[in-house]
Formats: C-alpha cells, sequence, structure tokens
C-alpha cells in the first residue's frame, strides 16, 4: 500500500500495483466470476458455505488460472478444470517459472525459508510456479473488513424488497483505480501484526484516507475507527481464497470480519473518503447482480445469508410470474 513496506503493497489482497520490471504493463483485473470453495470457516460450517454457494466446486480456483498474471504479460500454461487436483495423475504437466523482479528485490522477511522443497498450493495446479506477485512462498495473509448497514428511507425505516420481503443490506465498498472494480476495503497483514489491527488500518486508508489526514483529523479519525470496530461483529470466513496472483507455490489467505451497525447511528454518519489506491467509496446495495475483485461476492452473500437479508430474486420465483 502507498507509504508502506513494498511487500505488503505487492501481495494486496484488495489492490495491485504496477511493476517496475521491464516485462512488466499495468494490466485490467480479470472479469471473471468464479466458483469458489472455501476451507475454513469459525462461523459457518464448512457444508453450509457450500449449499447457500451456487455451483461452489464446480471449478476450482478458476481465477488463479487465469492469463495473464495481473501487472503483467505472463501467461499461464493451461489446467483443465480436471487436472487442477494433485491428485490426479498429470506426467505431462510444465508451469511456467515467474516470480516479479520487484518481489525477487524486496525485504528478506517476504522470502521465508522453505524445508523440502517448495510449498504447494492446496486447491491444485495454476499453470504458474514461482511466487508471481506475491511476496511469500506459501500463504500471503491478508484481511477483509465488511462494513455493514441496512438500507433505510427518508423517514429511517428499512428499506424492504418487493420481491424476496427481506430487509436490503448494504456494505461499504471501494472502487479499485488500477482496474476499476468494486471490492471490500482491505489489505495484508504485516508481519507481526494482530488482524484486528489490520482490518482497522486498512479501512481507515481505502474509506477514510487517513493517510492523507493531519494530525488533529487523525485524533478524531481514530475515535471514529474505535467506534467502528466496537460494533458487533463476526468472522465470515477464514482460509485460501481464489485470486488471480495465485500460483503453485503462493497463495492469497484472507480473514474476512463482517461489523455491523444495526441501529445506523454510527455508519449513517461515517466520514467516506476514498484513499489510498482507492478511487471511489461508497455504500452499495447487497445482491446477487454484485460483480466484485478476487472472492469479495462470495463474502458478501454468507453475511447477507448471516444478516437475513436479501440476496437474490431468484429464490422467490412464484412472485415474478
Amino acid at each position: 500500500m502507498a507509504g508502506r513496506h513494498l511487500a505488503k503493497a505487492l501481495a494486496s489482497v484488495s489492490l495491485s500495483v504496477t511493476l517496475a520490471s521491464a516485462t512488466v504493463r499495468p494490466s485490467s483485473c480479470p472479469n471473471i466470476l468464479a466458483s469458489w470453495t472455501p476451507f475454513s470457516s469459525r462461523e459457518f460450517p464448512l457444508n453450509v458455505i457450500m449449499s447457500g454457494s451456487k455451483g461452489a466446486a464446480e471449478k476450482p480456483h478458476k481465477k488463479a488460472r487465469t492469463s495473464p498474471c495481473p501487472g503483467s504479460q505472463v501467461q499461464r500454461s493451461q489446467v483443465p478444470t480436471e487436472k487442477v487436483s494433485w491428485q490426479v495423475e498429470w506426467r505431462e504437466y510444465g508451469p511456467v517459472e515467474y516470480t516479479a523482479r520487484s518481489v525477487l528485490a524486496g525485504p528478506l522477511w517476504a522470502d521465508p525459508q522453505v524445508e523440502n522443497g517448495r510449498p504447494r498450493n492446496p486447491t491444485g495446479h495454476t499453470g504458474l510456479v514461482g511466487r508471481g506477485l506475491l511476496g511469500r512462498w506459501g500463504p500471503n495473509h491478508a484481511a477483509d473488513p465488511i462494513l455493514t448497514r441496512w438500507k433505510r428511507d427518508s423517514k429511517g425505516s428499512k428499506v424492504t424488497h418487493p420481491v424476496s420481503g427481506k430487509d436490503i443490506l448494504q456494505f461499504a465498498a471501494i472502487q479499485r483505480k488500477d482496474c476499476g472494480e468494486w471490492a471490500i476495503p482491505g489489505g495484508m497483514v504485516d508481519p507481526g501484526e494482530k488482524i484486528s489491527t489490520t482490518l482497522k488500518r486498512e479501512f481507515g486508508e481505502e474509506a477514510m484516507n487517513s493517510l492523507q489526514k493531519s494530525r488533529a483529523e487523525m485524533q478524531e479519525l481514530e475515535k471514529q475507527l474505535h467506534k467502528l470496530f466496537s460494533q458487533e461483529h463476526f468472522v465470515v470466513y477464514k482460509g485460501h481464497v481464489d485470486d488471480p496472483r495465485n500460483t503453485d507455490n503462493a497463495w492469497m489467505e484472507t480473514e474476512a470480519v463482517n461489523y455491523h451497525d444495526e441501529t445506523g447511528e454510527i455508519m449513517d454518519h461515517l466520514p467516506l473518503e476514498a484513499g489510498d489506491d482507492a478511487k471511489k467509496v461508497k455504500w452499495v446495495d447487497i445482491n446477487d447482480k454484485l460483480e466484485l475483485y478476487a472472492s469479495h461476492s462470495q463474502f458478501i452473500q454468507l453475511v447477507a445469508e448471516k444478516r437475513g437479508a436479501h440476496w437474490s430474486e431468484d429464490l422467490y420465483p412464484e412472485s415474478q410470474g
């Protein structure tokens, strides 16, 4: 992220950067709606998540098999869906080797010693070996704060969806500068940093422009952030995520946490302001038509289901006749 160490910026789950390598150029984010296979969750048993997401296990880590690798011209070797699993014998597999020059030039802490060879992506083949754009071998840890409130009318009453009959939930979303996709304002966990600290810091930088505040403004902002992150919350998901930067040897793992303001007293007056690498920030209505970066749509769906909020009109076909 801007103003922070290089490895964090390179591996950001929400905001990727333009690399300094001669073989690298800016690239738009892959616009692919991928199925999603969560590996663990503190609040949702695996079978509950799988049943609540359409086609969750049909095409494992689809975004992690797209080309070119974000921010570069590097093409992965093609990996058919039936060949993704490590359990499938594939003697002809010939992945492309790629680790960005900027990653190689990063600090030593981003390249830990690996015993018995390189770590292996738990989801399967991606068509690319090396670290790609990611700072660490193996898991690269991120945190995604999902701040939600109920959509309300001019009288302060909750707005109900006309088809589902359920209340409409909103979340604070940022639009990425690099590719224009909307996303959760998250980022990488610094070495030795607590997840709770990362969640608050990333939201402040991306959705409240904290990096550009004066000392006096920061003191007031800290009070607001403390109120926000003292709200009721739960862990939506924790584990491996499908990300276009994943390789066979380096991948993204995240912890997504939902902070919800039931009354709206705090978040209705939240001074949202795009900052750092975010182009825009706004409250977005939650529904199944959202197309978000990486696996963010699936996280948002889990929040809607947990809160009993509106998600899809398709669940109520009798109301469309």
